[in-house]
């Protein structure tokens, strides 16, 4: 996107939106739960006030509450060669499984899902649209900051700054894009509302500054 245009979708944005509301207070999972009736899985600890999954299994993490417009902040870090992601619209779908857009989170260089490129590397909306060559990635091991930016059916990634993938999901392109990925056939995918999900890849991460405003 130009700089002109950024600046004008961020400013529409700042307009219609409510305060930023933390979703991590850096000591407990309150605001989270994990699907179905379960119970966090004790992989997800507290360290130095990050949410950290360390490596052991934790389950996925589920938002309290739903949304559907709204920005997203946080910073995370992986492990070298790890995998994680931050999904969205996340609903359970056929009443199978718990699907969701991904922003995709991972070690592009020695992760063997990151060495496929394209769709499936960080800031990716993942397996449907891949994200700007140039992004800004630090290296594994330091924090980088991501937002997720939803309104009016158009999806933004920024990474550390920087718009790297959007789409715009009432288009026929957003359909094609569906119909070319592995969630061709789940159908109700992304319907527009549901929670925000924390994935287990079973690798090491850390989050922290989780906050949310609804737009």
């Amino acid at each position: 996107m130009k700089p002109l245009l950024t600046a004008l979708f961020l400013s529409t944005v700042s307009a219609y939106a409510g305060d930023f509301v933390s979703l991590f207070d850096g000591k407990t999972l309150t605001g989270w739960h994990a699907p179905d009736g379960k119970a966090p899985g004790a992989g997800w600890v507290f360290d130095q006030g990050t949410l950290h999954l360390n490596g052991t299994p934790g389950g996925m993490l589920l938002s309290d509450k739903e949304y559907s417009q709204f920005e997203l902040e946080w910073d995370w870090k992986v492990e070298e060669g790890g995998n994680n992601g931050v999904k969205y619209w996340a609903t359970k779908v056929g009443g199978k499984e718990w699907l969701g857009i991904e922003y995709q989170m991972i070690d592009d260089h020695k992760h063997p899902d990151g060495l496929k490129g394209g769709s499936h590397t960080t800031a990716s909306i993942y397996d449907i649209k891949q994200p700007a060559a140039d992004k800004p990635l630090k290296p594994v091991g330091e924090w980088n900051t991501s937002r997720i930016v939803v309104r009016e059916g158009k999806i933004q990634h920024w990474l550390n700054g920087v718009l790297v993938c959007e789409a715009d999901t009432k288009t026929d392109e957003w359909k094609t894009m569906i119909a070319a990925s592995k969630f061709k056939n789940k159908a109700g995918f992304a319907p527009g509302k549901g929670h925000i999900m924390l994935t287990d890849h079973t690798d090491k991460v850390w989050y922290k500054n989780i906050k949310i405003r609804e737009l």
